[in-house]
């Protein structure tokens, strides 16, 4: 049973690779925020800056985007909200095989957040809808973000299950 985990122990880097990634992106993505923020609200002041009219749908939809993925790095941390009032009380083992349940749970959120993510940016409304204060741009970016994180939840949260389990199995000693 430790060979496979020891084999699963392999593919860490790709895991640190996509939790690079997102951060990246989530960094991108807070430093678009506050330049845009910024010129909007200096373009409503100072004549010579301009106020551009799209500039409050790119601000919600960016925070959108790092609200999800921000998301799934708390996953990848084990930094996401948790029930542990009662853990104090339970047997170890009993906490250990609850928050593998858990993180099932969670894998199945995202698999529904990337099955609907999916169909939803292949609707038409995503395909076809238009951002009003940006009539070029397609509403398929502002759903978007639903199979990324979905995609995102999926890849941490296996990496959370084979964790739980090479705990349960090895009894916490890796």
């Amino acid at each position: 049973m430790s060979g496979i985990f020891k084999l699963l122990h392999l593919i860490k880097p790709v895991y640190d690779l996509t939790d690079k990634l997102v951060m990246l992106i989530c960094k991108l993505l807070l430093v678009a925020d506050i330049v845009i923020t910024s010129m909007s609200v200096a373009g409503r002041y100072i004549e010579w800056i301009p106020d551009p009219a799209w500039s409050e749908q790119m601000v919600l939809t960016f925070m959108v985007y790092m609200a999800v993925l921000s998301a799934t790095l708390a996953i990848r941390r084990k930094a996401h909200i948790r029930m542990t009032s009662f853990d104090k009380y339970l047997p170890e083992g009993l906490i250990r095989f609850m928050d593998l349940i858990s993180d099932i749970a969670v894998l199945s959120l995202g698999g529904v957040m990337l099955y609907y993510g999916i169909l939803v940016c292949n609707s038409p409304l995503a395909r076809f809808g238009r951002y009003e204060s940006i009539p070029t741009l397609s509403r398929f970016w502002m759903f978007l973000p639903i199979p990324i994180a979905g995609g995102s939840m999926i890849i941490f949260e296996i990496e959370q299950i084979f964790e739980r389990l090479e705990e349960i199995f090895t009894g916490g000693n890796k």
